[in-house]
């Protein structure tokens, strides 16, 4: 089941995202985050920002956001999408059912004209699962950080959605 992330959510979602940032390139982040941390970042999403958990027997296995994508107001018609899944849960098609019911809310939501998705060169996975979506390669930022002792590129998609 797919729903509206709660505050009672907020230690899981912490711990799938806190378990990404210590073991995989998908955040550039590189510290884990507290509870006061996700209390605040929870607290930014309304209206056209959104969180989304898929649950399943009562857990949260994964979530997708809608954020701001940058804090100056001619980006008000963006938002970044992140996806993350728990890493016991990986490649069951949690993240393409999250994806598929986020970009439904945001094609819907006339605040919305740009969904972007900035990500690690390296991670396959996800450049298949946002091409397959419909999303569009923009470009590419060479070395545009340092994780676990490597340089890291980050490639930057989008969707558009025409409203005129």
């Amino acid at each position: 089941m797919i729903r509206r992330a709660e505050i009672k959510d907020i230690p899981v979602l912490m711990e799938i995202y806190n378990d990404a940032i210590l073991h995989t390139t998908a955040t550039f982040d590189t510290e884990t985050k507290d509870y006061k941390d996700r209390l605040a970042w929870f607290h930014e999403h309304i209206g056209r920002y959104v969180i989304y958990v898929y649950e399943e027997a009562g857990a949260v296995r994964g979530y997708a956001s809608l954020s701001r994508y940058r804090d100056r107001k001619a980006f008000d018609p963006a938002v970044e999408i992140s996806l993350y899944i728990h890493g016991e849960y990986r490649g069951r098609g949690i993240g393409r059912k999250l994806m598929e019911w986020t970009l439904a809310f945001a094609k819907e939501c006339e605040e919305i004209q740009t969904v972007i998705s900035l990500i690690t060169s390296e991670n396959e996975v996800s450049i298949h699962l946002h091409e397959s979506m419909g999303f569009s390669y923009c470009g590419q930022i060479r070395n545009a950080g340092i994780k676990f002792g490597k340089s890291l590129n980050l490639n930057a998609y989008q969707i558009i959605y025409d409203r005129e």
